[in-house]
């Protein structure tokens, strides 16, 4: 599916004033979006195709030109027809930070020493305008894993004692994100792009996926970075990084707690969502990255801060399937 060219595409890029480029189709991920490499003699971009009614493409339209005018590295748009699901963007090249990092493992400290200054410049910038990251969006997202984990996993789960439990532990959060930053929600190695980076990992980093943008609290993103899905973060990298951040900003007493809170709360949504990407959109390649998903998630249990939610697993999820790194479910 991801080779076929869609309709529409020759009669957006004539418009652009790109009508004789070649067209390299992307394979996709877990979205409808689908992205075209797009080459004209010297000039070089990035075609996104987001099919309404699946996709819309305003939202991205609408951050992205929020961060580049807050000198983020967003990238630049050269045309647009968000009423047909086209965007034709700068192109940021080949330097995904989690592939560049598979092949310079040399340059790890220094791509998030410059990942977690993004994020710091990021949020010492007044909020974007976009919706709060309140606590119904908490409660929906962490609520994808009595959804969708624990039906797969046949766990007959207290889902109203669930809801109690991260209301109790995240109430204090919604006080302490105001007036907010800009939260991007999806920041960690695979959108990030390196863009010129030497053998230290070090340049500047390119932004993407970020259409999900909302306004809370700055932890979030770091926990994202930080705990990263799809990517080995060790303890010590990750304390190093923490430290890093709270060296350049001034974050408050709670902000670790913070830090644990969030990082729970993504984590869980995370289990739910590959457990939702492979009994509904039939994708189970993503069940091969909940293991990591779940040793973060335990580790964020065992602070204090998080103590109702944990007596909720101890109580819900079984011993077998946790001490099994979230068991096996395909």
């Amino acid at each position: 599916m991801s080779e076929i060219i869609p309709d529409g595409i020759d009669s957006f890029l004539n418009k652009a004033g790109w009508g004789t480029a070649a067209i390299d189709p992307i394979p996709g991920d877990a979205s409808f979006r689908r992205y075209f490499r797009i080459a004209d003699q010297d000039r070089k971009a990035m075609l996104m195709f987001a099919p309404p009614p699946e996709e819309d493409s305003k939202p991205f339209l609408h951050v992205a030109h929020w961060l580049t005018d807050n000198a983020m590295r967003a990238p630049k748009i050269f045309a647009e027809d968000a009423a047909q699901g086209w965007v034709l963007i700068e192109d940021f090249g080949d330097d995904r930070m989690r592939d560049w990092l598979d092949t310079n493992p040399q340059g790890e400290t220094g791509a998030y020493v410059a990942a977690v200054d993004a994020l710091a410049r990021l949020h010492a910038l007044p909020a974007g305008p976009f919706d709060p990251y309140d606590m119904a969006v908490y409660a929906r997202e962490a609520a994808l894993l009595t959804q969708w984990y624990c039906p797969a996993m046949k766990v007959d789960a207290d889902a109203d004692g669930y809801v109690r439990a991260w209301n109790a532990a995240l109430a204090p959060i919604i006080a302490r994100a105001q007036p907010g930053v800009t939260v991007l929600r999806d920041y960690h190695a695979e959108n990030i792009m390196l863009l010129g980076p030497d053998e230290t990992g070090q340049g500047e980093q390119g932004l993407i996926d970020f259409q999900d943008a909302l306004v809370g609290h700055p932890a979030y993103d770091l926990v994202s970075l930080l705990q990263d899905a799809r990517r080995d973060v060790s303890p010590d990298l990750e304390r190093r990084m923490l430290n890093h951040y709270l060296a350049k900003v001034d974050a408050g007493d709670d902000f670790l707690a913070d830090y644990a809170r969030l990082g729970a709360q993504r984590n869980a949504k995370i289990v739910g969502i590959f457990a939702r990407l492979w009994k509904r959109d039939g994708k189970p390649r993503y069940l091969s990255y909940i293991p990591r998903v779940w040793e973060a998630l335990e580790r964020d249990l065992q602070h204090p801060a998080l103590a109702p939610v944990a007596a909720w697993f101890d109580a819900n999820i079984p011993r077998q399937i946790r001490d099994n790194l979230g068991g096996n479910i395909a």
